[in-house]
């Protein structure tokens, strides 16, 4: 069954699992998936917990304790998704000792709803930081205008991030600049870089169900011929923007300090069109010292049908700007549509934090101790 998922490790690819639950953690099933499907990493967010703690697995007791305190639900929440994220960081503890620290990681994100405040950002990153306090968590933080200063500044601190949300490739080059800027400000302070970690979360399959809408509303044979190449297209792109702005000499004088390259994640890898194949946003995006974060119904379409094959990224370059210009010359917008995918991703995670906030309030009443 792992033999893809080896492979998919052995040519540089970490398998990160995209998804966190209680139960996925008191049932062993976390470290079922480490030990048998190279699973060395897991990302959460909003949706993430909106779905765990709705479903209601293994969050009774903690919830009865945190009505009869009358906290309110913005603490009640960070308390349970705090708990999560250390408890699911403990269970991959021996995988961060084991890869000297750039794996074994799990991420939980800023409240969605300062996506577009640095100040508040920033202090909320350091609270989230104290609050799991274990080495090996990383703080996500929205790649918007407003997050890219936020960025830098906890990266400064020597806080490790995860950068998510990213659309486009200005925008991403902005999020390596901001890691730099942020690592500069680190080793001016005398903190250990080394010590440091991030990764910059390209989201994929999104970018094709937008161009895809519009290559079809267009109908011509040469508009659906080019349907499911965005995205990939895209983020081979993104990979090779990484390897610039990590060959270059402004990048040799951290490295030097003991700096970690900024990985690129592949994010959003569950296809959205049935009409792909499951493993689309795996296969086609090998190449080395990326992360991969898959949903389970992924991981699992990875191990059983392969297709594993080694780099599809170096060397594709050429061919995926001709597909992004060829998609660019039918009247569609990259600028339009990576924008409108951002403004849409805060949106939707903080949807499902506000879903989150109105069940948890509705839990935390119902058990609220009565009067004696």
């Amino acid at each position: 069954m792992t033999d893809a998922l080896k492979r998919l490790s052995d040519e540089g690819v970490a398998i990160w699992l995209d998804d966190l639950s209680r139960k996925r953690i008191t049932s062993g099933n976390l470290s079922e998936l480490i030990d048998q499907q190279h699973v060395v990493g897991v990302t959460t967010n909003p949706s993430i917990f909106q779905k765990a703690i709705s479903e209601g697995d293994g969050y009774e007791a903690q919830l009865t304790d945190l009505a009869a305190r009358r906290v309110t639900v913005e603490e009640a929440i960070r308390m349970i998704t705090t708990a999560d994220v250390r408890d699911a960081a403990d269970v991959l503890r021996p995988v961060f000792d084991a890869t000297g620290h750039q794996d074994g990681r799990v991420s939980i994100e800023v409240d969605p709803r300062l996506a577009h405040d640095t100040t508040a950002t920033v202090a909320e990153a350091k609270q989230l930081a104290w609050l799991v306090d274990r080495p090996n968590t990383l703080i996500k933080i929205p790649a918007t205008k407003a997050g890219l200063p936020a960025i830098a500044e906890v990266i400064g601190r020597g806080i490790s991030v995860n950068v998510t949300l990213i659309f486009s490739l200005e925008r991403y080059r902005e999020v390596m600049d901001a890691y730099l800027s942020g690592l500069e400000t680190a080793k001016a302070a005398g903190i250990d870089l080394t010590q440091i970690h991030s990764v910059a979360s390209f989201f994929v399959s999104r970018v094709d169900s937008e161009i895809d809408k519009r290559l079809e509303k267009i109908g011509t044979d040469q508009a659906k011929a080019l349907k499911g190449k965005a995205a990939v297209a895209n983020a081979r792109l993104a990979y090779e923007a990484y390897e610039e702005v990590f060959a270059s000499e402004r990048w040799a004088a951290l490295e030097k300090a003991g700096a970690n390259k900024q990985r690129p994640l592949w994010a959003s890898t569950g296809v959205k069109d049935p009409a792909y194949p499951a493993t689309l946003y795996v296969a086609g995006l090998v190449a080395p010292n990326t992360v991969n974060t898959m949903p389970e119904a992924t991981l699992e379409a990875t191990a059983e049908q392969g297709g594993i094959t080694g780099d599809t990224i170096r060397g594709t370059y050429v061919a995926a700007r001709a597909d992004l210009d060829a998609i660019a010359a039918l009247g569609i917008s990259y600028d339009e549509v990576v924008k409108l995918l951002e403004d849409e991703g805060v949106e939707k995670f903080e949807a499902a934090w506000n879903e989150l906030l109105d069940s948890t309030k509705a839990e935390l009443e119902r058990l609220v101790p009565s009067e004696a």
